[in-house]
């Protein structure tokens, strides 16, 4: 199969300057979570095979028949893109309060490219583009796929995703077996106090003196109800309360999540949540209300597709790190859960200062656009291999 990564590798070649353009106008018209039809169009009518069958209400499966029996590899992209605001000045920023600050457009035409590469030259097995909504938000596009059966339908059983990541430098893709990105778990709470005249705060029962401190006690459960050689982090990202400097309100509201490498951390630390929530407001003369919203499970690699795919990356010329995981978190985790899964990460600097996903500044070269599709291509033949 020496030869057929070699052949691959040039076909992407001769198709980046269309992936490029495919790039360009798909992060101009970006598409929020639920609402990718137009995308998943685009990127349908650029891979030229057929119209393929819809997941997930938004997204759709196109098949690439091999030219030899046997189980299905399937290559996913994501669809959606984040409500941020571009700053990055490009000739082709959005200019809607969207943007593709996640590198999905750098995914999509990455995929588009390796695909109608692999028809050019033809590949063993068959090849399921997965063009998946919903990556962003729940409920999750992942999970509907795998609800629905399609990826049983098309006798799947490897699913290979590539993400840009900045914190790995260029010319570096990270293949680690095991746990790569964390469990999430998503909360809203709202503590409810005896609000009135700012000057008078014994008369009252502060919720924005109990929030605070409910924020800064949620800190101790990374640091003390889990193992540090695991980790957790819990980040609030949204607070609201009161409408002016001199009355205290009579609620207070934040939001935040969770984050495990763990699932056994898991309820220890969802059941140590709910006591710094509640015991923080009682101890102010307040209450609180608690809502858990689970999102995403660990995201584990299999290990042989990771071994496998190490040599596949290293006869591309690139670097191979086997250390790096993150906190981020990813619903291709949900696919990991009914086959074999393998998520890589392709980096784009490592630069001290240097945008991070989510950013309003966050552009990947479209260098990145060829590196990603070796990547893909890598997780394929491991898939095959194996």
């Amino acid at each position: 199969m020496d030869d057929l990564q070699d052949r691959w590798e040039a076909a992407v070649e001769a198709e980046l300057p269309s992936a490029i353009e495919l790039r360009h106008r798909v992060h101009a018209d970006p598409r929020a979570s639920g609402d990718e039809e137009d995308t998943a169009r685009v990127v349908v009518e650029a891979l030229g095979i057929d119209e393929g069958v819809r997941v997930a209400k938004t997204g759709r499966a196109v098949l690439l028949p091999g030219t030899a029996p046997g189980p299905g590899v399937a290559l996913r992209t994501e669809l959606d893109a984040l409500p941020i605001t571009e700053r990055t000045g490009v000739p082709w920023a959005s200019e809607t309060p969207l943007m593709h600050a996640c590198g999905h457009d750098v995914h999509m035409a990455a995929l588009v490219a390796t695909c109608r590469a692999a028809a050019v030259v033809g590949v063993p097995r068959p090849l399921l583009a997965l063009l998946q909504p919903r990556e962003e938000t729940s409920p999750s596009g992942a999970l509907d796929i795998v609800d629905s059966g399609v990826l049983t339908e098309y006798g799947v059983e490897s699913v290979i995703g590539a993400h840009v990541q900045p914190r790995l430098a260029a010319g570096v893709v990270s293949a680690v077996p095991g746990p790569v990105n964390a469990s999430t778990d998503e909360f809203d709470v709202v503590v409810r106090g005896q609000g009135g005249h700012a000057g008078y705060p014994h008369l009252l029962r502060d919720p924005i003196l109990a929030l605070s401190q409910i924020v800064v006690s949620l800190q101790q459960l990374a640091s003390r109800r889990v193992d540090p050689v695991f980790g957790a982090v819990c980040s609030v990202g949204r607070i609201e309360a009161g409408t002016t400097a001199n009355v205290v309100p009579n609620e207070a509201r934040l939001s935040g999540s969770l984050r495990l490498m763990r699932a056994e951390d898991r309820d220890l630390a969802l059941e140590g949540l709910a006591e710094v929530v509640h015991g923080t407001a009682k101890a102010h003369g307040c209450r609180a209300e608690l809502e858990i919203s689970p999102c995403e499970p660990v995201l584990h690699n299999d290990a042989g597709l990771t071994q496998r795919a190490h040599r596949w990356l290293v006869r591309t010329g690139v670097g191979v790190d086997t250390d790096f995981r993150s906190f981020g978190a990813d619903d291709f985790a949900n696919y990991c859960g009914m086959t074999r899964g393998l998520m890589m990460f392709v980096g784009l600097g490592d630069t001290a200062g240097a945008p991070s996903l989510h950013d309003e500044v966050f552009l990947p070269p479209d260098a990145a656009i060829g590196q990603v599709a070796s990547a893909l291509i890598a997780g394929y033949l491991a898939a095959v291999e194996g």
